[in-house]
């Protein structure tokens, strides 16, 4: 039997065409790329999470020469508002910025480590974690929950 899976998604021209909340969230992915570290790929990416409580806690990725021992701007975000704020582990909303080599910005998606990552916090809260993504242009793509980007996931 053939099926067919659909997934959900919204797209906004700008950031601009977000609440405000949703764009200070980018705006602080965006922010976040300058953290990084990434001396081999010349990929930075920023991550920006914001808890319930309106707190936002960013992340960026952090290569290292024994790949794979880095770790992606989503995880280090995620991690770190884990660790730092163990009260609230409530999360609304996760955004991603990304920039080439050559400084522009580009499109940045959560791998698959960082899906099945965020995909826990998620199952854990009970609740959507939404993700929104900067895309090359400036548009943002919102996703309204992590499970949404892992169909077939699994949980221990």
């Amino acid at each position: 039997m053939e099926k067919t899976l659909t997934i959900k998604y919204k797209e906004y021209p700008s950031v601009d065409a977000l609440d405000a909340a949703d764009a200070e969230l980018v705006r602080q992915a965006i922010a976040a790329t300058e953290g990084a570290y990434a001396p081999y790929s010349g990929f930075r990416v920023g991550a920006a999470v914001r808890l319930a409580d309106g707190c936002v806690v960013r992340g960026s990725n952090q290569e290292n020469a024994a790949y794979p021992s880095g770790l992606c701007a989503e995880r280090t975000a995620i991690f770190a508002a884990s660790a730092q704020r163990p009260d609230m582990r409530d999360y609304e909303a996760l955004a991603i910025a990304g920039r080439n080599a050559d400084g522009e910005m580009c499109e940045a998606s959560p791998c698959g480590a960082c899906r099945q990552a965020l995909l826990e916090y998620e199952q854990h809260q009970g609740h959507p974690l939404r993700v929104l993504c900067l895309m090359a242009g400036g548009a943002v793509r919102e996703v309204g929950s992590v499970a949404d980007l892992v169909p077939f996931s699994f949980a221990l």
